[in-house]
Formats: structure tokens, C-alpha cells, sequence
């Protein structure tokens, strides 16, 4: 198993233990949907009211912190990353309570529904035009679900942050 699986069990130990459920976002969230790519760290979405247990947590296992706001934080361990969004919007709420659980070889995990995947890559772009890992992932995930999406959503996400021509840009 590799490293990476071995540290989404460890996380997930770690959150059942503090009492919180998170969901998987980010790069292996893209792969949960059926898009192959490669990802170094792991992204989750979580309770807001939970960020100090997790990071206490984080800290015991051995991580260093080497960014923390009211909205994220990322955490290091050797070459491990972990990255944390938390929810405390209510849309960012309802996503994690939408999330899907699922089985997986590292046990029971939920993760974020295509849509609000979507919507996270968006913003992170949003942020950092730079980030066109993100925009890749978006092409590739409406080229894969585009059947299966609820397009109102994925508009609201895209008039958001005032992208509804990138929207059109990527479904031509």
C-alpha cells in the first residue's frame, strides 16, 4: 500500500477518533470521480467547530502546521501533506453534508459530489489564475459527468465567482 493510503487511514482514524467526518476534496476526490491523475497530498473538507481537535490531532501524529486561517490550513509531515478546508458557510456546510460515503481499501470514506468538486477547483482558480491544474480538472470532470451534472448548480458555483463565460468556454 502506499504512502499515500497510508496516511488517508491514519487521517480517518484520527477523525473518527475526535468525532468528525470529513470529506475528501481536492486532486484524489478528481480520481474518486473516475479521472486519472496523480496528487502528492491529501485535501479534506471539514466542520469548522472541528479545527481545533483536528489540528491538536495533527500535531500528536506529527505533523507541522505551516499555514492555518478561519477558512484552511495545511500541514506537513516529511513529505506527506495535509490540507484542510473548512466549512463554515452554509454552502460549504451543505456539501459535507451531501457527501457520499463510499468504501474504499482504506476504509469507509465520504467524498465531495462531482458538482461541489467543481465549485472548489473554481474557487481555488478564483483565487490563483495560475492554478490551471484546477482548470484541467474541471474540463475533465464535465467532459466525464456532463450527462449526470446538475448544470443550475454549476452555474450558481460559476456566476459566484463571476466565471459564466469560463463555463461556456469549457462546455463548447
Amino acid at each position: 500500500m502506499s504512502n499515500l493510503a497510508e496516511q488517508i487511514r491514519e487521517a480517518l482514524s484520527m477523525f473518527a477518533r475526535i468525532g468528525t467526518e470529513p470529506a475528501l476534496i481536492g486532486g484524489l476526490a478528481v480520481v474518486a470521480h473516475q479521472v486519472v491523475r496523480a496528487t502528492k497530498d491529501v485535501d479534506f473538507l471539514v466542520e469548522a467547530e472541528a479545527a481545533n481537535r483536528i489540528h491538536d490531532a495533527l500535531l500528536e501524529l506529527g505533523y507541522q502546521c505551516i499555514y492555518r486561517s478561519e477558512d484552511a490550513a495545511n500541514y506537513v509531515r516529511a513529505t506527506e501533506g495535509l490540507d484542510l478546508l473548512y466549512a463554515h458557510r452554509p454552502l460549504a456546510r451543505r456539501l459535507l453534508a451531501q457527501a457520499s460515503e463510499r468504501n474504499t481499501p482504506m476504509g469507509r470514506m465520504r467524498i465531495i459530489n462531482v458538482e461541489g468538486l467543481i465549485g472548489f477547483k473554481l474557487q481555488a482558480f478564483a483565487n490563483d489564475a495560475t492554478r490551471m491544474r484546477d482548470i484541467d480538472d474541471i474540463r475533465a470532470l464535465l467532459k466525464i459527468h456532463r450527462a449526470s451534472l446538475n448544470m443550475d448548480e454549476l452555474q450558481a458555483y460559476f456566476a459566484l465567482f463571476n466565471k459564466t463565460d469560463l463555463l461556456h468556454e469549457l462546455l463548447g
